[in-house]
Order: C-alpha cells, then structure tokens, then sequence
C-alpha cells in the first residue's frame, strides 16, 4: 500500500486524512481508532468484490485483520481463495492476485477447496486460529459460510487437544520477541501482551473455556490497535517495533502531548508527544493482555486434566507454607487463615511461596488479600522481612509471582514507592527492560551469586532497591541512597545494615566505572577505590550487584573484558583493604622490553608493540587498529631503556577479527614511519568525523599518582582514538594510558597525561585542540 501523503505527527488524528491510494481504484482511507479501521476494511471489500467476478463454487474469504475488520494503514491482506473443484481456479486466482500486487498492498494468499482448508486447520493449530478470524468477501456466500461455520464447530471440539502445541509455539515466540509490558522498544503485535496474544484469547474464549475477553482486555486491545495505527502512520510504512525515536511522534498522534512546562524541560517542541506516558499505556495494556491469557491457560489446563480429587471425592489439597494450600494447580489461603484475623504479612508469605513453589496464586485469593490483608506496620514483623527476602531469592519463580501481586495491587501496599517506579522509561540504549521490570530482573540476577557472598539478604535487597532513584533530579546513585536506606529501615532491618543498603546504591557503578575508565596499575586509582569500599563485606557485595546489574541490563552492558577488568579491579582493591599495602603494578611482559625492534605481539583481544622510542607511537598504533576495525578498550604507554612500549586490548568493531598478518605487517611499518600507512591512517580519520551532541572535556588533578586525567566525552565514531591521540601530541601531551568507555553511541575517553599541567593557559590549549580533532 502507497501512501500519497505522510501524516504530521502534529497533526490532531481525529481531523480527516488524505486517503491511501491503491492502484487508483480504491480510496483506502488512513486514520487512527476504530472508525477508520473499520473504514479500511469496507474499502477493501468493495475493491475486492470489484475484483472477484460472481462464480458459483468460487468464494474470496478475508482472514486476519481484514477479516476482523482492523486493517491498519499499512497492513497486509490475507485472502483465501475456496473453491469447490471447479475448473480454471488458478488463472483466476492470478487475475485476482495480480492486481494487488501491482496496487503495493502486501498479500498473503492460498487457494483451497473446502477440504484442504478444513485439512489443513486439523494439522496446523495456527491455520486453525486463522479460520476463526475468516469473512465473507464475495463471491458464493454459502460456500464460504460451510467453511466459517466447520471451522469454529471443529475448533470447538478439538480445543483442548490442540491448545497444548498452540501454547508451546506462542512460549517460542515470547522467548524470540520478549515481553510488550518491559520492552523499551517492544514489538506490539508478537511480544507477549501484544496483539498476536488478543487473538489466542479470542480463540480460547470462542472455546468456551473461559471467559478470557473481559471488558478490560477489550478496551486494552483497541489501544493496543491505536498505537499500531498511528506508528504505521507516523513512519509512512509497516511497522510493529515501537523504536524509542517514533515514541513522541506516536504519542502525539494518540493526543498524549507534553504540557508547555515537560517541552521546555525536556528541549522537545510544544506540540511533541509524551513518549513515556505512551511507553506507560502500552505496559499497562500488555500486562492487561498476559493477565488475561495466563488465566486462560489455566482454565485450559484445568479443563483438560480434571481435578485431582481424593477419596472423599473432594479435591486434593496440599499444605505448601504456613496458611498457603496448593488447590487444584493453584495456590489458595487455608481456611484457618481467612477465619482468623489476618496476619499482615500474610500476602508477603503466599507471594514467597508462589515464588518457591512456581505455582500461580488463585485470583480469588489476590482479590481477598488485596481487600483484606492488613497493612504492614513499621518496621515490618521478622515474618515480613523474612517472606520477602525468600521472593527476591526465589530464582525463575520470582518474576511471575512478582507480577500476579502487582496485578492486584499488592506491591502497592509493601513498597508505596512502586507507583512511582512502575513502567517508568530507561532512555539509556543499553537498557531492555522498564525501571520496575530491572529492578525485579536485577534482584533475580542477583539470586545466581547468593552463594559467593556473606550477606545474600543485604545483596538481594540492595540490587531490588539499586536504581530506586531513577526518574528523580540528580545522579540517581546519589539520590537513590537515602530512599534505599529509608526503605530497608521500613522493612526492619538494623540501622548499621540500612547503612549499607545505602552504601551500595550509592557505590553500585564505582566498580565498572573505575575498571573500565581509569588505570588500575596506577596505585592512586585502588587506594581511592578501598577508602570509598571502606571493608571486604562490602567490596562482595558491590561485585556480585555489578554482576547482577549488568545481566538484568541487557547483553549490551557486558563483555568478557569488562568482567575481567573488574575482577582485576576487586582482586586488587581486596588485597589493599586486607593488608593495607596497595599492590605493585604488573611488570611489562619481558618480551617487548629484550630483542631487536619493533616487535609486534597479538593475541585475540590484546595488541602490544615495542618500538625505538618517538613522539606519537601511541597515536600511530591506535590508528592502525582503526585501520583494521578495531576497537581500542585500554591503552597503556611507558618508555624503558629508551624503548617506546604500546599495549592495547582491543575488540573487533563489527564482530570480524582482522587477518592478522596483513595487521601485523602494517604495525611494522607504522612504527617504522612508513609513509604510506600514516597516509592511509589520516585520510581514514579525516572521512570519519563523529556527530551528534558537542563534545565535552572534563579535568580531574587528583586521580592519578603522576598524571592528570583528561576526560573527553563525545559520539562514537571509528578512528576518534587517533584523531584525540595526534591531537594530544601535537599539542606536547605524553599519554601514559588511556581507558575507552563506549555507552551506546557515545563515549567517556580518558587520557593520562604525564605531568602537573598546572597552567590553565596549558590546560585550555589542550582542551582546545581534543575538542577540534572529534
């Protein structure tokens, strides 16, 4: 489908749009909501009745949003062409076919007779979910009738066989797409909660097994539909991935603005769309959606195995925790406890066993604690705390039984914070997951190194509560600390133990921050990184949150050099704090400091050269490596008997390692003053120019022990390590060593520069000319 003109996101989506014109035959008319859906679909069926000419034993039968009349702008048709054996059915098929291919409507089509559709849905759960969804287009009404009406018969029949392999190829999808209600950049129809899971439901409920399109989950699929609308219409395309830069276009067009005061805060336009109060919606309509199918499946699973009944006939029930029965598959209170005035940590309690035991909690039994249990006193009961740390440890069970409490407000009741927290954004590239999602992720994460550390109560709880301070003003780890400490103070644990709490939100990026940006040979650097620690408890602590951390992120906040450099990092910090000696730094590897020069040494992740000693070699290696796409992590300079030595650890830029001789080869020349590689090393640099937001340099006197620390904050680009080393040189700057930091598209590059460099005059020449060369 072709569009002849593309709707201004600040455009009001209620006024009327210019049609999207399909091969001049048809006005298909774009629009957002119900109507124009609707609109779209009565479009195609009269183009389509136009194309189809009347046939006995031919029918033209619309599945999938066509069918259910929900065409999005820029939706595809699925046709089935049925047709009861009669003669000449292919050259008419392709009269019909070609005509919308030559339109640009994207087509999914088949031709079948009434068997081999009916066949065809026996075999394939999914042909037989599609069936469902089928309409009458044109042609013989009665044909495409029997087929509509065979279809739901047998799905009646044959549901709860067929729902176990249909549940097993959606579990396969969620893995592939993720989940809608968490994802920063979710996909809307086939992540879970998205659209492809309303159909699912739609199929169980024409079952009859339950009753799963509850007015909720309604109202959430036509929004779910609106978003869809309006990011087909914002990008002129199809579309489903909702990408963080199309979020404010798409907000607008769904009449969620910005108010004047959020615009001038955030530099967007007046008339900008509110992206996270978007992302918000679309959370809440996901969980809506999953809810809704969880529940399903277990009226499914109910139906399709029966009840477990002992010999009383009565159905089994099986003690599992203190006031927490397991019934028929599900967790429900015991009777004493509904009896009894309840206990106020009794929601705490069966949320723990949901979470050990990985069985869900009946909804019967969340709408009675919601309405009845208690509210926590202050501090919480040893019960409470106890109930709680045994959720957060509890491994796989404890995302899902998180979110059933959340569904019915529970968490609302334990941590008043989780409305604040709920579905807020992460606008940070390497982040997956929404704030609230993270946070239960990290303290998942943080349940695989329970056993590595001598505190697991204090890990799990400071890596729940890590990131409480995102989404308020100031650096969160700062401002994150004191509502941390108030929170584990809440929940009863000592004072000195709160302390710590607030320690590690508040130190919880100093280990990856000082490993991946400073030198750790420099002993400066491990002393002020033991003085902050201040005891071993807490530097184990720090190191298995950092690991947890990084897992709930997302793979782009991990490496295998990151993690080492850590661990170098605690190895040497630990040794500081146990003895009070800071390490000595490593020697240089001997063989760069004996035999005839250069020598060049490469190993999958680490480049070294020794080479007569010069200006600028630490700038002639780096762009060698940008030479052969590779990205420079560290560097380190140091001159020995008037040898020039240059390590760096490197990793491939687009995945490929280079070929190594021809890599090897050119270092020699480079190191060598060959003119011809400095040549191709500046033309490189000069085409490769970074962009974006304008660089900053920022200073640091105290860092090092005989240095200054230089830190330049600027995009992304190949070959920038070059440019600021030649800069650096030029302007009479000795690096020493160098740490590469990337976060997403940019970078915090920091150079030690041997000297005082006390002069602001020097200073700012410096500064100057880093600046022009990114």
């Amino acid at each position: 489908m072709t569009s002849s003109t593309r709707r201004n996101a600040s455009d009001d989506s209620t006024d009327a749009e210019t049609d999207l014109l399909v091969d001049g035959v048809v006005g298909v008319p774009a629009g957002i909501g119900e109507p124009a859906r609707v609109a779209r679909a009565g479009a195609f069926d009269a183009w389509l009745h136009h194309l189809l000419p009347a046939r006995e034993g031919i029918a033209l039968i619309a599945v999938g949003g066509l069918g259910r009349r929900q065409c999005a702008p820029y939706g595809d048709l699925d046709l089935v062409l049925l047709h009861a054996g009669v003669a000449g059915v292919d050259e008419l098929a392709a009269s019909l076919w070609y005509p919308i291919w030559d339109a640009g409507v994207r087509l999914d089509h088949s031709v079948r007779t009434l068997a081999e559709a009916l066949s065809v849905a026996q075999d394939d759960v999914k042909v037989a979910l599609a069936l469902l969804d089928a309409r009458y287009v044109a042609g013989d009404r009665a044909l495409a009738d029997t087929l509509t009406r065979t279809a739901t018969d047998h799905w009646r029949r044959t549901a709860v066989r067929q729902l176990p392999a249909l549940r097993e190829i959606t579990e396969v999808r969620w893995r592939t797409h993720g989940e809608l209600a968490f994802l920063l950049e979710g996909d809307l129809k086939e992540a879970a909660g998205g659209l492809r899971d309303v159909g699912i439901l739609r199929a169980i409920a024409t079952a009859g097994i339950t009753d799963a399109l509850r007015p909720a989950v309604r109202a959430a699929h036509l929004r779910l539909l609106d978003t869809r609308d309006a990011l087909h219409q914002q990008v002129g395309r199809r579309v489903d991935r909702l990408v963080a830069q199309e979020r404010a276009g798409v907000a607008a067009l769904l009449g969620l603005r910005q108010s004047s005061t959020e615009a001038a805060e955030t530099g967007a336009r007046a008339d900008s769309g509110d992206g996270d109060a978007l992302l918000r919606r679309v959370a809440g309509d996901a969980r809506t959606v999953s809810h809704a199918l969880d529940d399903a499946w277990r009226a499914a699973d109910r139906l399709r195995s029966g009840r477990r009944r002992g010999t009383d006939g009565r159905p089994l029930r099986r003690p599992v925790a203190r006031d927490v029965v397991e019934h028929d598959g599900e967790l429900v209170l015991a009777r004493t406890a509904i009896g009894a005035r309840p206990d106020p940590s009794l929601s705490l309690r069966i949320a723990a066993a949901a979470a050990t035991h990985r069985l869900p909690i009946a909804r019967a039994t969340c709408e009675w604690l919601a309405a009845y249990c208690p509210p926590l006193p202050a501090p919480w009961p040893p019960a409470a705390r106890a109930a709680f740390v045994t959720l957060l440890g509890a491994g796989p069970g404890l995302v899902p039984a998180w979110e059933t409490c959340d569904r019915y407000g529970l968490i609302d009741g334990w941590l008043p914070e989780w409305t604040r927290l709920r579905s807020l954004p992460q606008h940070n590239p390497v982040h997956r997951f929404t704030l609230d999602r993270h946070l239960v992720q990290a303290a998942y994460e943080a349940s695989r190194h329970t056993r590595d550390v001598e505190r697991p109560d204090l890990l799990l709880i400071g890596a729940f509560l890590h990131d409480i301070g995102k989404g308020l003003d100031g650096d969160h780890s700062t401002v994150g600390a004191p509502l941390a400490e108030a929170v584990a103070t809440r929940i009863g644990l000592p004072a000195e133990e709160a302390a710590l709490i607030g320690t590690l939100v508040r130190l919880h990026l100093l280990l990856p921050d000082v490993a991946t940006r400073r030198d750790l040979s420099d002993p400066k650097t491990i002393a002020g990184v033991a003085e902050r620690v201040g005891d071993t408890t807490t530097l184990e602590l720090l190191h298995a949150l950092v690991l947890a951390d990084a897992a709930a992120t997302g793979p782009a906040a991990w490496s295998g050099w990151k993690g080492r450099l850590i661990a170098e990092l605690v190895a040497r910090v630990r040794t500081t704090l146990d003895t009070g000696v800071v390490p000595a730094p490593p020697a240089p590897d001997p063989a760069l400091v004996s035999g005839p020069l250069p020598v060049v040494h490469l190993t999958e992740d680490r480049v070294a050269v020794a080479a007569a000693d010069r200006r600028g070699l630490l700038a002639t290696v780096a762009g060698c490596l940008a030479l052969h796409r590779l990205e420079v992590i560290s560097a380190d300079a140091a001159t020995i008997d008037g040898r020039a030595l240059v390590e760096c650890r490197v990793q491939p830029r687009y995945g490929l390692a280079p070929d190594p001789i021809a890599l090897s080869a050119d270092l020699r020349r480079a190191v060598t003053g060959d003119v011809s590689v400095t040549q191709r090393l500046r033309g490189r640099a000069l085409a490769a120019r970074s962009a974006g937001a304008a660089p900053r340099v920022v200073w640091h006197r105290e860092a090092a022990t005989d240095a200054v620390l230089l830190e330049l904050r600027a995009a992304d680009a190949a070959g920038l390590l070059y440019r600021v080393t030649c800069a650096l040189d030029e302007a009479g700057a000795q690096v020493r060593a160098a740490r590469i930091s990337t976060l997403g598209g940019d970078v915090v590059d920091a150079f030690y520069l041997v000297g005082g460099w006390p002069s602001d005059e020097e200073r700012d020449r410096v500064e100057a000319a880093v600046l022009a060369a990114v």
